[in-house]
């Protein structure tokens, strides 16, 4: 599915409508080259998740996770940037919060951790705050999803 973002509040958008319809065990995938809105995607997915307009989302470079208690259960937002492979996702507890709602940027790093039902974003940059977006993934859940 192709969806153009015009600007940052379709891309609020967008994430909140993924939001509502996010459950327990689910990944969410985002890809794109630095800039391409994959952070400002996730920050607009928790607030939306949890009900907090004013939630504050900090990149999770340095940290390489950070979690958070939404409406829909846990979510924990992964930047796996700095990560060379699967094999570092144990010591980030990836076993036991993929049962959660994961959001990934960087999800190359995945390898054979990748899972297969996943939603995978992909973003790419096309002038100013424009972006464009292709889903894939979910099937069943994308009607009536859009910027």
């Amino acid at each position: 599915m192709h969806v153009p973002i015009p600007d940052l509040a379709a891309l609020a958008r967008l994430a909140a409508g993924l939001a509502a319809r996010a459950r327990p065990g689910d990944a969410i995938l985002l890809e794109g080259p630095l800039g391409a809105g994959k952070t400002a995607f996730a920050r607009a997915f928790l607030r939306a998740a949890s009900g907090d307009a004013g939630l504050e989302v900090p990149s999770p470079t340095f940290t390489l996770v950070q979690s958070y208690e939404t409406r829909r259960g846990p979510v924990h937002h992964f930047d796996l940037w700095r990560l060379d492979g699967p094999g570092a996702l144990a010591e980030l507890g990836w076993d036991e919060l993929s049962g959660d709602i994961v959001l990934v940027e960087w999800p190359d790093r995945l390898g054979y951790l990748r899972p297969a039902d996943a939603l995978t974003i992909t973003l790419a940059p096309a002038g100013g705050e424009a972006r464009e977006a292709v889903l894939a993934g979910w099937a069943d859940r994308l009607a009536g999803v859009g910027a």
